[in-house]
């Protein structure tokens, strides 16, 4: 049996800081199916390269090779007692996909991060990305001690063009059209869980901890 959290929230939610500290608390692996994509191209993988093609041509990779490379990661020994997903199911045919895939007695549970549109546009347009570690500063509430400069690495911290206030916008009404559905969906079956996300990143990680599944022990710890 396998334990399947799934982390939701629009963007500028805070899912990214959270699942990564998530999957070390409760112990399990995150799985992110835009790593997988970037991965899997890297490496010139025959999924990889189906990818491609449909992407080539401009069109969306469809969900049945999307689960194909997500399956294939969790099928891996890592993964055998449960995962971490954040951005994915994006949509509700991605949702019963995903649903039938899973073996009839895995457990899932859905955490979804509440932030008013208010928040989570200062969030976004404050962000500064470290060019080359990634690392990311907020010009009001992480500023870089030097300006301009990552506190991490040294490396340049740039504002993303995708951080701006009008592709925010875009990107929130596609999530708002497209993934918000899926409250509903996983409420129905009595899988969701509502977070505020407008607190504390501390507090939200807590709030999500004890609403998540108890870490297990290793096997190597169970059988000491």
């Amino acid at each position: 049996m396998a334990r399947v959290l799934i982390l939701f929230g629009p963007p500028g939610a805070g899912k990214g800081t959270q699942a990564s500290r998530l999957s070390g608390a409760l112990a399990l692996p995150h799985v992110s199916t835009g790593d997988l994509f970037r991965e899997h191209r890297a490496q010139g993988t025959e999924l990889g390269k189906q990818a491609q093609k449909f992407m080539d041509a401009g069109q969306l990779v469809p969900d049945e090779l999307v689960l194909d490379m997500l399956f294939e990661r969790v099928s891996k020994i890592d993964c055998a007692g449960g995962f971490l997903l954040d951005g994915f199911p994006r949509t509700i045919p991605q949702a019963d996909a995903l649903a039938r895939r899973l073996a009839p007695r895995d457990t899932v549970r859905v955490l979804n991060l509440q932030v008013p549109d208010a928040v989570l546009l200062e969030r976004i347009t404050g962000r500064l990305t470290c060019q080359r570690c990634s690392h990311v500063h907020h010009l009001k509430h992480s500023p870089p001690r030097e300006p301009g400069r990552c506190d991490k690495c040294g490396g340049e911290v740039v504002q993303r063009s995708d951080d701006s206030a009008e592709v925010f916008g875009k990107r929130l009404a596609v999530y708002r059209q497209q993934t918000q559905p899926l409250e509903a969906w996983y409420g129905a079956r009595g899988l969701l869980a509502n977070v505020d996300g407008n607190r504390p990143p501390e507090m939200v990680f807590e709030d999500l901890r004890s609403q998540g599944f108890p870490p297990q022990a290793s096997p190597e710890a169970r059988s000491a």
